[in-house]
């Protein structure tokens, strides 16, 4: 099996800190979500991706030149990233040495604005496409303001800027120093200016205050008029600057008149509880028809036209930790349940959460599919199980038992008609029908919490259950001697999965064991020792370095890969490791660091000696709340007494640590997601990787493929094109088979080719237009292989769901294009039909 898995999206998390920004074309977002960026299309597409660079730490600021070439990602210690935008790759690192509030591309693309402190410093923007030595040089240092500097805006024109402060003054710089000028200061304000900005002549400037103040000023004369916003008890944030709209709207933003018909948008911490902590407002360029709003406390992103006052999007993660996930039988869809108790539904391809269940009033511990149709069933902690109904979007179904127990585990049988759950509280297991919603059957015999079940997939009826009592139970549910086989291990079980053949059985222990069993003969074939593979990371609170570190970490998740030759396994750690346990093996095959953040807890493997003072005291772990410059954020609202977990409000740690809640391989084999503190992480094949032969020979090359090709021997072509496996090549010799030659050419096709032609058959229907081409050669080899195909349907599995996914989805394409014509047809006859109707109806006035 291939492990070159790379991460591909990040679907959990639309938004953490920083600001956000739209695209030149105003129909994309850059959103930072921890050390990375997604782009979310806000257009018809509805798509999402992340860019593949990462910073060091949480992003706080980032900005898109004019052109779209470059953009600069800084995090919070001021290491910035400058990207080349359009291929996703880093030019250069640069360290600003101090944490940066704002930076901003000039208006020519030249020069770039960056906060330092109480100082603003410009740099000359670096080419994007030639490498250099010292990219970033320094233009000049602009001082005078005597506190930190919050917001900077070019003028149009390139040649100043004004910068804002909490100094509560704004002040006028130019560019290069002029005869005569000195920087002039805009003060007046009684509060921190959180936002100053230019007319599009250059020849006025606006000021905003935080206490609903703002001024206009001309840039030679000073302060021409003083406005207030008259909102009581309230706070500006932050704010936006358009001069093309002139309709006022109010909602639960602020929309303000300003002269010469421009129009000023600030955003004021109103009661409204999505935009009640520190929102960014950006407004979508050229046009201004659109609002941005990010909220940093819930992880919300919205994109409101404010003419209609209409979402044109609206994306939200988990208020808390994510602690599980499953995928659908097709592999387009992911069910993600968290703390807050609510169950998201995401789709894989766009990497867009569709719908939200929030009956759930306790954190959701477990979700599953069935294997087939659309139904999800999740379980929570307080005491019900659900089930959905991804068709209508209801809750058609709860399950509880008989005495109010919390339940922390989940499993669906294969055929999708019984569903069972463990408790933590009863230690027992409860099993209901999911026509009737009947209890059927009530399982005993643990002694400790049950913290994980599944059902055997090759439908023999047998459930097996892991628990804290150091013991794996493996039932017969259905059978009627009701016969149990019970493992014993040596210690608490924290997860079991069933191969995908259903003949062997994995657990992981709390030790940071993997034991594998052989169901049908009962006996125990392998243990992998994993503590040290998954050991690594030293925490802030650390007394010994990573490489000592290894107690308390063990896997939480355990999940077999599609073809059952390797296991995927992640825990509380940063690593995620794949063993290949073939031939009852266990060795590692590659491990998977799920972040490089510095800003979470245990992503370091050595202390950093430059974070302890003089005390001998970590700086990390020093509590500034104290320190904040805004009252609320200074309010010390922890209670006494120990914490109660997430959602809490006497919790005292605020520093989040990098672990994996649970892990779910794709049924089509070729991705896998990962619930953790970063977010919904999707790891995909990387197909980068263009030149992986297979049966290479001396003789065979690309020239002479193609050689074979012009003489129209296409079979061997393709199987040539197959063995050197470069994708360029074997599009080519696919595309040029006439469409009256697939029958013969499936027929003759060797079968060690058949799962790679399958596989690049799904592939070529995702990214070409070559429909009917692609159907006929999908029908073919399926029909011609039937039996071949049918007798190793364990191993061709996860190439059916891959084709099953592209089929469905290109299927819903097409369904949706046809409504689309259909009903523009409708509606071009009744217009034709209403035409001529007018002619006889005004015969009709006039007579």
């Amino acid at each position: 099996m291939k492990a070159n898995f790379k991460l591909q999206n990040i679907c959990g998390t639309v938004y953490r800190q920083g600001n956000i920004l739209f695209n030149s074309d105003g129909n994309s977002i850059l959103s930072p979500v921890g050390i990375v960026s997604r782009c979310l299309t806000s257009s018809s597409s509805n798509k999402s991706f992340t860019f593949s660079f990462e910073n060091r730490k949480n992003i706080a600021a980032i900005s898109l030149s004019p052109d779209s070439n470059l953009l600069i990602s800084v995090d919070e210690d001021g290491r910035a990233l400058l990207v080349n935008f359009k291929r996703g790759v880093v030019l250069h690192h640069f360290n600003f040495k101090k944490p940066v509030k704002d930076v901003k591309f000039s208006p020519d693309g030249k020069f770039i604005a960056v906060t330092h402190g109480s100082h603003v410093q410009v740099w000359k923007t670096p080419n994007h496409l030639a490498r250099e030595f010292a990219p970033f040089v320094l233009h000049r240092t602009y001082t005078g303001h005597h506190d930190d500097v919050l917001t900077i805006q070019w003028s149009p024109d390139s040649l100043c800027f004004i910068s804002t402060s909490k100094d509560m003054t704004a002040r006028l710089f130019t560019l290069n120093p002029l005869e005569g000028f000195r920087p002039k200061t805009f003060a007046g304000h009684k509060d921190a200016v959180v936002g100053a900005y230019f007319s599009a002549d250059g020849t006025v400037i606006y000021t905003i205050s935080r206490d609903d103040v703002y001024h206009i000023a001309h840039t030679r004369w000073g302060i021409s008029k003083r406005n207030y916003f008259n909102q009581a008890r309230t706070k500006v944030i932050c704010t936006t600057f358009h001069q093309a709209v002139t309709t006022p709207c109010r909602r639960i933003f602020h929309l303000e008149y300003l002269d010469c018909g421009r129009c000023l948008r600030l955003a004021i911490s109103t009661a409204s509880a999505s935009l009640k902590k520190k929102s960014p407002l950006w407004l979508s360029t050229p046009s201004g028809e659109w609002l941005a709003f990010g909220a940093k406390k819930i992880g919300q992103l919205l994109v409101w036209e404010w003419q209609s006052e209409s979402y044109i999007l609206k994306q939200q993660g988990h208020f808390f930790d994510m602690n599980t996930l499953a995928y659908a039988s097709d592999g387009q869809t992911i069910a993600t349940g968290g703390d807050d108790g609510k169950v998201k539904v995401w789709s894989a391809t766009t990497g867009f959460c569709f719908v939200t269940f929030s009956e759930h009033t306790a954190p959701v511990s477990s979700v599953a599919f069935v294997k087939q149709g659309s139904v999800l069933f999740t379980a929570s902690l307080d005491g019900t199980v659900r089930a959905y109904d991804l068709v209508r979007y209801r809750n058609f179904r709860t399950f509880t038992s008989p005495s109010p127990v919390q339940f922390s585990s989940l499993a669906v049988d294969p055929s999708g008609e019984v569903v069972a759950a463990g408790s933590t509280d009863s230690f027992e297991i409860y099993m209901w029908s999911v026509q009737t919603g009947k209890l059927l059957d009530v399982l005993t015999g643990h002694e400790g919490p049950v913290s994980s079940l599944d059902f055997s997939p090759a439908g023999a009826n047998q459930l097996a259950s892991g628990s804290w009592d150091g013991s794996v139970r493996v039932w017969n549910v259905f059978g009627r001697s009701r016969a149990v086989e019970p493992f014993t291990l040596n210690s608490d079980v924290l997860a079991v999965a069933f191969r995908p053949d259903g003949r062997e059985l994995a657990a992981s222990t709390l030790n940071g064991q993997i034991m594998l069993f052989n169901v049908e003969e009962s006996k125990q074939t392998n243990t992998i020792e994993g503590r040290k593979d998954i050991s690594g990371g030293r925490k802030a609170d650390d007394r010994v370095s990573a490489a000592n570190n290894s107690s308390g970490k063990s896997y939480n998740s355990l999940v077999y890969t599609a073809d059952g030759h390797c296991i995927l396994a992640g825990g509380n750690s940063k690593y995620v490791v794949l063993y290949d346990v073939r031939e009852g093996e266990g060795v590692m095959v590659k491990k998977f660091q799920i972040s490089e953040n510095l800003s979470l807890d245990g992503t370091e493997e050595f202390l950093d000696s430059r974070k302890v003072n003089d005390a001998g005291i970590n700086v990390d772990l020093i509590d500034t709340r104290g320190e904040e410059s805004d009252l609320e954020d200074r309010l010390d609202m922890s209670l006494p007494g120990a914490s109660r977990g997430a959602g809490d409000m006497s919790i005292r740690r605020y520093r989040q640590e990098a672990r994996t809640k649970c892990i779910r391989f794709s049924p089509t084999g070729r991705a896998w997601a990962a619930a953790s503190t970063e977010g919904l992480l999707i790891y995909s094949l990387d197909d980068n990787v263009t030149f992986d032969p297979f049966d290479l020979s001396m003789d065979l090359t690309p020239q002479s493929t193609l050689s074979v090709l012009e003489s129209k021997q296409y079979l061997t072509a393709l199987v040539m094109a197959f063995r050197l496996n470069e994708q360029p090549l074997i599009q080519k010799v696919f595309e040029s088979i006439p469409s009256s030659d697939i029958t013969l050419i499936s027929r003759q096709l060797p079968t060690v080719y058949l799962e790679k032609t399958l596989h690049f058959v799904a592939n070529h229907l995702r990214e070409t237009p070559h429909l009917e081409f692609d159907l006929m050669w999908a029908k073919t080899l399926l029909v011609t292989h039937g039996r071949y195909l049918r007798e190793r349907k364990g191993e061709y599995a996860s190439v059916f769901r891959m084709l099953q996914k592209e089929l469905g989805s290109s299927q819903a394409e097409i369904g949706a294009l046809c409504d689309e014509n259909t009903a523009t047809l409708s509606y071009l006859l009744d217009q034709a039909q209403l035409k001529s109707q007018l002619p006889r109806l005004d015969a009709m006035v006039l007579g």
